[in-house]
């Protein structure tokens, strides 16, 4: 039993809760998702509901095993890996937008040649933009009032990022602006800097929803979402569904697998998942999901308080930040408090590759926190050895 937990010890550093979490989120993961594909099995007929269910497990299984890889790489060398990722993510976002595969009127996916898997360029250009972002921040703490080395470099990435982002998918880069907002206002980034980032980042992802794909679609979702709210008979269907689905879920949910908004609801395995949830396992379900995301961002920022490295706590910050925003909205989506957006719920989503960024997200938060403790067991250690080397002259 004691070998037994020495090798999990070993195998598993950083922070016990967010590992916890995780675990717990992908197990829920399985089981809800397995519930929620019916509609695909009956849309494809001969496939037998098992098929998504292996795929969806392979897939969870894939992400933890990235995560795992992820946190045994010191986080220092992420500094490095970020600028060219980030220089990488342009042009393939550049590709995407001219000849992607075009899924729901906007070019977002990419295949990868010989293992023919599609994967959407957004979600490498928003880790590595994190990544290149807290080591910029980091760097320059001694001179973080300088505009032209400092700030120029900082806005000049994050509105192209963000601009050729929004050309496809809108919500995602609004919420990439947020997130970095929040890195550089705890990255001591004056407020007046602040209000010119924001006042960019306006002008850039303003011009991407006039000149990108998703313009139409965008701007009715907004006005359908304010126009609800005065009369229901203009709640788009896939809100009316979620909606009928949270209010027959009552306090305890009509129980695992006994959804029946599934077979109405679009895509109650991404988008939607949060109303599946809500539905089977009812508020106290609902809310159980809700406190593990909000525990996740707790520990993210534990992190943050306890780092002696400022790229370290940035880094955790960061991408603490996205994967919890992004959990929030699709949960407010879900509940009527925000209009569609298309965002899957982090961890809990069926998805392809972006289940393996966001172990990769995680990853990277438990290589800073078993980094810096690390570091402080290995200089507590050399100062006992010091104290003993005195003691002993």
């Amino acid at each position: 039993m004691n070998q037994l937990k020495a090798w999990i010890d070993e195998q598993f550093k950083g922070d016990p809760i967010i590992w916890a979490i995780v675990i717990l989120l992908s197990m829920f993961s399985i089981l809800v998702v397995y519930s929620a594909t019916g509609t695909l099995v009956y849309a494809a007929k001969e496939v037998d509901t098992e098929q998504y269910l292996f795929k969806h497990s392979k897939l969870v299984l894939a992400s933890l095993v990235v995560m795992w890889l992820a946190h045994k790489i010191p986080y220092r060398k992420y500094a490095l890996y970020a600028r060219l990722f980030m220089f990488l993510s342009i042009p393939l976002l550049v590709v995407t937008y001219l000849f992607g595969s075009n899924i729901n009127e906007a070019n977002r996916w990419l295949v990868i040649p010989v293992i023919n898997q599609a994967f959407q360029p957004s979600d490498l250009a928003k880790l590595s933009l994190i990544a290149a972002l807290a080591a910029m921040l980091a760097k320059r703490q001694n001179n973080i009032n300088d505009i032209a080395g400092t700030l120029l470099p900082i806005v000049i990435s994050i509105g192209v990022i963000t601009a050729l982002i929004g050309m496809a998918n809108m919500s995602t880069a609004i919420l990439l602006l947020i997130t970095c907002l929040l890195i550089m206002f705890i990255g001591r980034v004056p407020v007046q800097h602040l209000a010119l980032v924001v006042m960019v980042g306006i002008i850039g992802l303003s011009i991407a929803i006039l000149a990108g794909q998703r313009k139409d679609t965008f701007l009715s979702r907004i006005e359908t979402f304010m126009d609800s709210k005065d009369d229901d008979s203009k709640v788009p269907f896939q809100a009316e569904q979620s909606y009928i689905a949270i209010a027959t879920g009552g306090i305890t949910g009509k129980g695992p697998g006994n959804s029946e908004q599934r077979n109405t609801l679009p895509h109650p395995y991404s988008d939607f998942i949060y109303a599946i949830i809500l539905e089977e396992y009812g508020m106290v379900g609902g809310v159980s999901v809700l406190f593990l995301y909000l525990a996740l961002l707790y520990r993210g920022m534990r992190i943050v308080a306890n780092s002696n490295k400022a790229f370290g706590g940035l880094l955790s910050a960061g991408l603490s930040f996205a994967l919890v925003i992004q959990a929030l909205v699709n949960m407010a989506v879900a509940v009527g408090l925000g209009p569609i957006t298309g965002l899957p719920l982090p961890l809990l989503s069926m998805g392809g590759t972006s289940l393996i960024f966001t172990g990769t997200a995680l990853g990277i938060i438990l290589s800073v926190s078993r980094g810096d403790h690390q570091e402080e067991a290995i200089a507590a250690s050399e100062g006992v050895k010091k104290g003993n080397q005195l003691r002993t002259a």
